[in-house]
């Protein structure tokens, strides 16, 4: 059907030609971060007994985001108008909504061709059968996902965990991605630590700088459980063999624990972190209301991506079938508990939501402008590398499918037009609620969803408030397993 390596190959060639130069990293000194939403649809005329593996299908690239940044809570608004979260998976998630919402205006007014078809009940639609889409991400989604083994590794016959993870990025905590720390010192991950990296025998060391390790190959998978609750308890797995890796320590996140959780220990070495833990991604100075991309994504594999606005629209929620990741540090059990463990037992959800069992794969192909691809092609260039300031947003609409952000407003808006239509992204909050009003508007009324009939709705909170079913599900997703999640109050949702 697919391949990991397919997937991380379209995305990387969908990004080098379809997205501007504008909001890219600038060569040699700046790197980011790149996911997106791919449809998968099997060619018609196929035979039904045909086995999946052998199904042809085609893969298109339907939203795509960049992005390592969200503003701190000082620079939230009241009107909806800034993006308060550009990492590039949330990018990618926002411009989603964005195409699904252009499918639904083509199904629901223009009769053209559209992934959505009519469902059972008065206003609803849903996918076309056979339909689904992937989620691609160069790298983990920061927070539990990232909280993976590094180990120390003995000259023994077989591996039983990928050899490679301990080099990849630490992530500044200004770009607000994943930050691999001193483990003695704990010193800031932009300091000048230089250290070496002991390997394997028969591996040549590399020279650590800034905590980066300048290196070529990643690993892909290991096989290290990380399910139970603490690092510490990661810290005691044995070896697979008598003479198997020991875990030394775990790669951090800069990704700080909710008030309300259980907080990490902070001890040295890989009893640092507590896993399967909600987080907030961290600000300089100014903490964020974000919760890490791992949390979100376990969130969507719950409530579905599509939000609460669009299942007014919608008999179920449209789920991602698979996630793949890129070449980087990577722990299949980190990204199977953070993604779909913390949530298994979730019951009793309304009808059309559930638990989904997500394929979780990884490709061996490294984002070029990954900050360790950069690094590593940048050699003894002077200066820092740092995060690229810009997120860009792409979804496969027809009229402007672009949108580059730097601090969750359009490129290039002064403080003086802030507050003005021409500053605001076009995936923020009161866009998406703009569209999804024309959407509406475009609909007679008798033909719209019983959730909309209700009473007379005005403004963004009302109409999410009046999706019941989504509004149930995530009721029960928060009381049996994500409590502590950190909710913006009521007054951010008032716009109209």
């Amino acid at each position: 059907m697919w391949t990991p390596d397919e997937i991380a190959r379209l995305c990387y060639e969908h990004y080098g030609i379809r997205l501007p130069k504008q909001g890219k990293p600038e060569p040699n000194r700046e790197w980011t971060l790149l996911a997106a939403v791919v449809k998968i649809q099997p060619i018609a005329g196929q035979p039904h007994d045909c086995p999946d593996t052998q199904v042809q299908v085609t893969k298109e690239v339907v939203s795509m985001g960049t992005g390592t940044k969200c503003i701190g809570q000082s620079k939230m608004r009241k009107s909806g108008d800034i993006l308060n979260d550009s990492h590039a998976e949330v990018i990618a998630r926002r411009s989603f909504q964005r195409y699904l919402l252009h499918q639904l205006h083509l199904a629901a007014t223009l009769k053209e061709d559209s992934i959505f078809i009519p469902g059972t009940q008065r206003g609803l639609w849903k996918l076309r059968p056979g339909l689904s889409f992937l989620f691609f991400s160069s790298h983990t989604p920061c927070g539990d996902a990232s909280i993976i083994p590094m180990l120390e590794f003995e000259d023994q016959p077989c591996h039983p965990v990928s050899r490679d993870w301990a080099q990849n990025p630490p992530m500044e905590a200004s770009g607000n991605l994943e930050a691999t720390e001193d483990k003695r010192n704990r010193e800031d991950p932009d300091g000048p630590v230089t250290k070496k990296m002991r390997l394997e025998p028969g591996t040549p060391d590399r020279k650590v700088t800034n905590g980066v390790a300048h290196h070529q190959s990643f690993g892909n998978q290991g096989s290290v459980s990380s399910s139970n609750v603490t690092s510490e308890e990661l810290a005691a797995v044995p070896g697979m063999a008598p003479r198997g890796p020991k875990v030394v320590d775990v790669y951090r996140t800069g990704a700080k624990c909710v008030p309300g959780e259980a907080g990490d220990s902070g001890k040295p070495g890989a009893a640092y972190h507590r896993v399967g833990l909600l987080r907030v991604k961290p600000g300089r100075g100014d903490r964020t209301c974000s919760m890490s991309c791992s949390d979100k994504l376990a969130r969507w594999n719950i409530l579905g991506c599509q939000g609460s606005l669009l299942m007014h629209f919608l008999e179920q929620p449209v789920y991602l079938s698979a996630v793949v990741i890129g070449k980087c540090p990577y722990s299949q059990e980190a990204m199977q508990r953070a993604l779909v463990g913390r949530c298994q037992n979730v019951s009793s959800l309304p009808k059309g939501f559930g638990v989904r069992e997500v394929k979780i794969q990884q490709s061996g192909l490294l984002f070029e402008q990954s900050r360790c691809a950069v690094q590593a092609k940048r050699a003894d260039s002077p200066g820092r590398l740092v995060p690229c300031g810009a997120a860009i947003s792409w979804s496969a609409v027809p009229e402007q499918p672009l949108d580059v952000t730097a601090s969750g407003f359009p490129q290039g808006t002064t403080k003086k037009g802030i507050g003005s239509l021409q500053a605001r992204s076009r995936i923020s909050k009161v866009e998406l609620f703009r569209s999804f009003q024309e959407l509406l508007s475009s609909i007679s009324e008798d033909k719209w969803p019983d959730s909309l009939r209700v009473r007379k709705l005005e403004t963004y909170l009302e109409y999410k408030e009046a999706a019941s079913a989504y509004q149930e599900a995530w009721s029960a997703l928060r009381k049996q397993a994500f409590g502590s999640w950190i909710r913006n109050p009521p007054d951010y949702h008032q716009f109209k």
